[in-house]
């Protein structure tokens, strides 16, 4: 049976739970068209916190996925997987909580309305009831809900994500976010009340709130220790995305909202929160772990590059299609591609690890269209050089050239940069490549004929030079006389005989695979 409260009352619509919003935004229309000003200005006021909250998180989430910004900063190595994704691709569901309670207080206080722009007297207040109210409430209710029958079947959500996320802060349960309601809105109540809250108060707080909250979850360390070496009490008063990711992983420990002061007079400050602050931040201008695998990739259309990660998180995780209502946004695609072609280079896009091994995906800042202007082809040629010179100066073992990057017209598939570069020790691959060693990797060793179809595809012309440098007999299916000879000259001058043309299928019925001394095998693909 579900925890009461645990579950959302809107978890079952899906996208229609946007339509709660839908009574706020008519009163705004519906004043702004048939009256002469907006009477209900919080509800105009309350939509636009919304947005804005989203906003910061948005902001968040680019800044923590762009991982050649963060890469060496980051907490936890490990990446977002798409089950996190999944779970938590309603995190926004607290926005629509607190803009129902928001438009009932301003139904049951229509003073609100009547609120000044600014009042400094308002943000002192706010201040003094956030650490003496705010602060203490959240952090005991934290640390009740990480006991027995709350943590079980109200935090262990929040817990679930592995890897801390920007929107992890709002991946919580009914329950919680109520909680939550009353620690935020407490300094905001308190200050109107006596007589001191302002528009800019609330918005201020409101957003200074989310702001920390996605900082301590968003995994990267952006707090540089010199701060706490010369202003060392202050460690006490900001927590940090390490003091908080410490919590995720050592549940006992660090319960505070934002000060760590409440954790000391609490017992439950982690002692090595410092020191791994201290060690993330000092490495953070040291380079990090060496890909063993990098993949050369590239843009495909304005449409897909508003996919990527840092971009909008949950269009990753699912099957590419063109959404309308980002069409609007194309002109903003269209300016930074332009930037990217006058100044970027070859950059940090996503990773996993696979067996131990940690595969790379680097992205070259060209688009599709671009690999067929031929004023463009030398740029993109840079920029691969520079990523393959790049990537063999670390150590990595292997670079796989991407789709157009691999084309045969703009480089060779890739032979233009290995023969231009002959002293290379990492090996220049692409899928053709690859494929092909996996297929010569299943002959065995001992075969004497092998009978080709598809021979002078780029597949097949690796397959048969390589087999002829082995003294290996291929037959080469095709009717085109032009391109087998062409391939044959490719072959040293002692291994072209073994190559050999033969226009029938009829010319394979001798070749035979054998169960025991396998010495002539046939290869159709």
């Amino acid at each position: 049976m579900v925890a009461p409260l645990s579950a959302w009352p809107w978890e079952n619509l899906g996208v229609f739970k946007y339509l709660l919003y839908g009574p706020l935004a008519a009163k705004v229309l519906y004043s702004w068209i048939y009256e002469d000003s907006i009477k209900d200005l919080w509800c105009l006021h309350i939509l636009v916190i919304c947005a804005l909250r989203g906003l910061i998180h948005q902001l968040w989430n680019s800044y923590s996925t762009t991982l050649f910004l963060t890469r060496n900063r980051r907490i936890k190595q490990e990446g977002v997987d798409f089950k996190q994704i999944d779970r938590e691709w309603d995190w926004d569901n607290f926005l629509i909580l607190h803009a129902l309670l928001a438009y009932m207080a301003c139904l049951i206080f229509p003073s609100l309305d009547d609120l000044p722009l600014w009042n400094p007297k308002g943000f002192i207040t706010l201040l003094f009831l956030h650490v003496t109210v705010s602060e203490p409430l959240y952090y005991w209710a934290h640390r009740y809900f990480h006991e027995g029958y709350l943590f079980t079947h109200y935090h262990s959500l929040h817990h679930s994500s592995s890897v801390t996320h920007p929107y992890t802060a709002g991946h919580a349960t009914f329950l919680e976010h109520l909680i939550l309601c009353v620690v935020i809105g407490i300094p905001m109540a308190g200050s109107i009340t006596m007589g001191y809250g302002s528009t800019s108060m609330v918005y201020g707080y409101v957003s200074a709130f989310d702001f920390l909250r996605c900082l301590g979850h968003s995994n990267v360390e952006v707090v540089p220790h010199e701060v706490f070496n010369k202003l060392p009490f202050l460690k006490y008063f900001l927590y940090t995305p390490t003091y908080h990711s410490l919590h995720h992983t050592e549940m006992g420990t660090n319960f505070c909202l934002f000060m760590p002061l409440f954790d000391a007079m609490g017992n439950t400050l982690n002692r090595n929160s410092w020191h791994l602050h201290k060690k993330i931040s000092s490495d953070s201008a040291k380079n990090g772990r060496v890909p063993d695998f990098v993949f050369l990739a590239h843009g495909v259309d304005l449409t897909s590059s508003m996919h990527a990660p840092f971009v909008f998180r949950s269009f990753a995780s699912v099957p590419f299609s063109t959404r309308i209502f980002l069409l609007p946004l194309l002109p903003v695609a269209f300016l930074v591609m332009l930037i990217m072609w006058a100044w970027s280079k070859t950059f940090l896009i996503s990773f996993y690890n696979l067996r131990g091994h940690l595969h790379q995906t680097w992205v070259v800042p060209r688009f599709g269209f671009q690999y067929f202007l031929p004023f463009a082809m030398e740029g993109i040629n840079k920029r691969i050089e520079e990523a393959i010179l790049r990537a063999d100066r670390i150590g990595v073992k292997v670079i796989s050239l991407a789709a157009l990057n691999k084309n045969e017209a703009l480089n060779g598939g890739g032979t233009l940069f290995v023969e231009k570069h002959p002293d290379l020790k990492v090996r220049v691959v692409h899928g053709n490549t690859l494929t092909a060693a996996v297929i010569l990797n299943e002959i065995p060793k001992d075969v004497e004929e092998v009978f080709l179809t598809g021979a002078t595809s780029k597949l097949g012309r690796a397959i048969a030079l390589y087999l002829c440098r082995r003294r290996v007999r291929v037959l080469m299916l095709t009717l085109s006389t032009e391109r087998f000879q062409k391939i044959q000259r490719e072959a040293p001058a002692d291994c072209q005989n073994y190559l050999v043309q033969v226009t029938k299928y009829q010319a394979a019925q001798n070749c035979k695979v054998r169960d025991a001394n396998r010495s002539l095998i046939g290869l159709f693909f």
